[in-house]
C-alpha cells in the first residue's frame, strides 16, 4: 500500500519547545498543525489513535462522572450527541456498536443489571482495541496489540497481588489473555513471548510510589513506539509514533511541569529530523 512521505512535517516537529513553566508546550496546537498536513486517509489513523481518550469521556459521561480528558477528539458537545441523539458515525466502526448496543439498553430499567457500568466499560475497550487490530495502519495494529497486553499484564499482577480473579480485569481474548488467566507463573509464563513483560511486572510489583510506577509503564510505552517505527522516517507511521511520545509528554506536563519538561527535552533529543531530512 502507498504511504505518503511527509519531509517536512517531519522536519517541522523539532522546532517544538517547552519554557520552565510548561506554558509553551500545547498538545492542542502540536495536534492540530499536524491534522492540516496529513492526507484524509491518515487523518482518520490519527482520529483512531485518540479515540482511546474518547472511550474514556463517554465512559465517564455515560457514568455521570463530571471529568473530561482533553486528549479526547469529540467535546463535550458531541459526546452528549453520541448518547443521547445516537451520532454514532462520530465512533470507530466497533466502539460505535458496542456504545449503540448499551444505549438502547439505557431505555430500558436498568436496575435489572447493576454491573452493566463495568461491562460497558470493557466492552467499549474491546471494541476499541478490535478497530486497532483492522485498521489498514501499521503502527495502530502494532500499537494495539502492545498497549492492550501491557494494560492486561498490569491489570493481572495488581488482581493477582489483591487476591482477585484475573480473568475478570483483563480486556478481550486471545493466547496472551488465556495465559494471563491461567498460569500460577511469576511471569505468567509469557517471559520468552514478550521482551517488555519483567520490566512491567516490576513496575506494577515492586514500585511502590505510584508516581515512579507510572513513569516506569509510560516508559515502556515510550520505547515501544519508537520500536514499532523505527523504520519508517517520514510516513503516517512516524508521525503515530511522535504523536504517542507527546501524549505522554502532555500527561506529565500536567502531573508535573518539571517531568513534562524533562520528557519533551528527550522527544526533543530523539528527534532530529532535519538531520534525517538532509540525508535523502
Amino acid at each position: 500500500m502507498f504511504s505518503t512521505e511527509y519531509y517536512y512535517l517531519v522536519a517541522s516537529l523539532r522546532d517544538w519547545s517547552l519554557d520552565s513553566d510548561t506554558k509553551g508546550f500545547d498538545v492542542r496546537e502540536i495536534l492540530d498543525e499536524i491534522m492540516e498536513n496529513l492526507t484524509t486517509s491518515d487523518r482518520r489513523c490519527v482520529d483512531l489513535l485518540y479515540a482511546y481518550y474518547d472511550c474514556e469521556n463517554l465512559i465517564a459521561r455515560r457514568a455521570g462522572r463530571n471529568r473530561l480528558n482533553q486528549l479526547g477528539r469529540l467535546s463535550e458537545e458531541q459526546l452528549d450527541e453520541v448518547l443521547k441523539e445516537r451520532r454514532y458515525a462520530l465512533l470507530p466502526k466497533h466502539v460505535a456498536e458496542v456504545v449503540k448496543l448499551y444505549v438502547e439498553a439505557d431505555d430500558e430499567d436498568r436496575d435489572e443489571d447493576v454491573h452493566l457500568d463495568e461491562r460497558f466499560e470493557r466492552a467499549i475497550f474491546e471494541a476499541y482495541y478490535k478497530d486497532l487490530a483492522t485498521s489498514k495502519c501499521k503502527f495502530l495494529r502494532a500499537w494495539g496489540e502492545f498497549d492492550r497486553n501491557l494494560r492486561n499484564i498490569a491489570a493481572a499482577v495488581a488482581a493477582r497481588e489483591a487476591g482477585r480473579a484475573v480473568r475478570d480485569v483483563t480486556v478481550g481474548s486471545g493466547d496472551i489473555v488465556e495465559q494471563l488467566a491461567r498460569s500460577s507463573a511469576a511471569d505468567f509464563g509469557l517471559r520468552g513471548e514478550l521482551q517488555y513483560i519483567d520490566s512491567v511486572i516490576a513496575a506494577v510489583s515492586d514500585e511502590k510510589n505510584i508516581v515512579e510506577k507510572e513513569r516506569k509503564i509510560d516508559a515502556i510505552r515510550w520505547a515501544e513506539a519508537e520500536d514499532i517505527a523505527v523504520f519508517d522516517s517520514f510516513t503516517i507511521n512516524y508521525i503515530l509514533s511522535y504523536l504517542v511520545k507527546v501524549n505522554i509528554v502532555a500527561r506529565w506536563t500536567l502531573l508535573s511541569p518539571e517531568v513534562g519538561r524533562e520528557m519533551l527535552n528527550r522527544l526533543m533529543a530523539d528527534l532530529d529530523a532535519k538531520e534525517l531530512v538532509n540525508k535523502q
